[in-house]
C-alpha cells in the first residue's frame, strides 16, 4: 500500500512546491475575495471545491496540495488553522465515500459483493447527514474549537 501511495504523495508535494513558488495562494485569495468578502460564502465555496476534489483525489495528496492554497484564505477570514484543518479533513473524508471515485465505496462493494450502484444508493442518506455535519462544523467554530480552547491552543 505504501509503495502505491508514495509516488502520488511525492508528486503532490512537488506540485505543491511549484504552486507555492508561483504564488498560487495569493492568486486564489484575490480571486475568492473578488467574488465576495462574505466569510460564510467563501467557506461554502471552499467546501464545495474540496468535496469535489475529495471525490477524485487521494486525501493525503489533496491535503498537501490545497492546505497551502486555502489556509491563508481561511486565516485572512479569521478562521483558526485548527478549525480549517477539521473542515479540510472532513471534506476529504466525505469525498472518500462519494461516487464516482470514492475509494471506500469500491472497498465496500468488494467486501459486500454488491454493485457500485447498489452501495451508492444505500450510502446516499449517510452522505446527506455527513454534509449537514460538515456545514455545522464549518459554521460553528466554537463547537470545533471547544477542546483546543480548553487545552489552551
Amino acid at each position: 500500500m505504501l509503495g502505491a501511495l508514495a509516488p502520488i504523495v511525492s508528486t503532490a508535494a512537488i506540485f505543491s512546491w511549484i504552486l507555492g513558488a508561483e504564488n498560487a495562494s495569493t492568486v486564489i485569495t484575490n480571486m475568492l475575495f473578488s467574488i465576495t468578502h462574505n466569510k460564510y460564502v467563501i467557506l461554502l465555496i471552499i467546501n464545495v471545491f474540496l468535496l469535489l476534489v475529495g471525490t477524485v483525489l487521494e486525501p493525503a495528496s489533496a491535503i498537501i496540495l490545497f492546505t497551502p492554497i486555502f489556509l491563508p484564505v481561511a486565516v485572512q477570514l479569521g478562521v483558526s488553522p485548527v478549525h480549517f484543518g477539521a473542515i479540510l479533513v472532513l471534506n476529504l473524508i466525505i469525498g472518500l465515500s462519494t461516487p464516482p471515485v470514492g475509494v471506500c465505496l469500491f472497498i465496500a462493494c468488494r467486501i459486500a459483493n454488491v454493485s457500485l450502484e447498489q452501495i451508492s444508493k444505500a450510502a446516499f442518506p449517510f452522505l446527506i447527514v455527513a454534509i449537514i455535519v460538515l456545514l455545522i462544523i464549518t459554521y460553528t467554530p466554537d463547537l470545533v474549537m471547544y477542546l483546543p480552547n480548553l487545552l489552551g491552543q
